[in-house]
């Protein structure tokens, strides 16, 4: 286990959003407030370590013919936990999360770290291995989340700083196009590129070092 590398690997090269472009859904839908993506974000963490840490636990356990759904089962058992907890102490977050929280359960993201990941290591491993992918997935939401906020609405951290956020940009230049669902696709391809390009740099640089030893 390498948490270095992991982290890397959720953040950038393997990030489930602009790398590997799983929960596209959740993605386009929710991120047009840093409320919303800072809760959504930290939902599906709490899901995948636990999903992970118990899925990694059965494995041994779990028969082959019925992988899928176990796993399905396990993560709609954590699913229905934040659900009901966001509902009892954030209602207001878990109404404007709406649907998209128990659709964490169809989430491509949880369901395939348990195939990948969980499935075939151990629990401490499979436990980073969730972490690290969900802190690459809450680090893309916030930032798509910031832009459209920013150049949609004008404001910053609407929901977190009160309910209308702290105001950056006077009320009649906001782009309202962005957030809009064109905006979250152009907002989404411009970050996939830039992800791409930071990727490609980074691998550059490992061949030079390659090389130069």
């Amino acid at each position: 286990m390498n948490f270095k590398k992991q982290l890397k690997e959720g953040l950038l090269t393997n990030n489930p959003v602009l790398s590997q472009l799983l929960g596209m859904c959740s993605t386009m839908a929710i991120t047009t407030t840093l409320f919303n993506g800072i809760g959504m974000g930290l939902s599906v963490t709490i899901i995948l370590i636990c999903s992970n840490i118990v899925i990694s636990l059965l494995r041994k356990v779990i028969p082959d013919k019925i992988r899928i759904a176990a796993y399905i089962v396990i993560i709609a058992g954590f699913v229905t936990m934040v659900d009901l907890l966001l509902k009892a102490f954030l209602p207001a977050l878990s109404e404007s999360l709406g649907v998209f929280i128990p659709l964490i359960v169809v989430n491509c993201i949880i369901l395939g770290r348990a195939e990948s990941y969980a499935s075939k290591n151990g629990v401490l491993a499979s436990a980073v291995d969730g972490l690290t992918q969900g802190i690459g997935y809450t680090a893309a939401l916030v930032l798509m989340c910031i832009i459209r906020e920013l150049l949609g609405s004008g404001t910053f951290g609407k929901g977190v700083f009160g309910a209308d956020g702290i105001r950056i940009l006077p009320s009649q230049y906001p782009a309202l196009m962005i957030i809009l669902p064109v905006g979250g696709f152009l907002t989404l391809g411009c970050l996939i590129a830039l992800t791409q390009w930071v990727n490609r740099k980074l691998a550059a640089r490992e061949a030079a070092k390659e090389a130069a030893k």
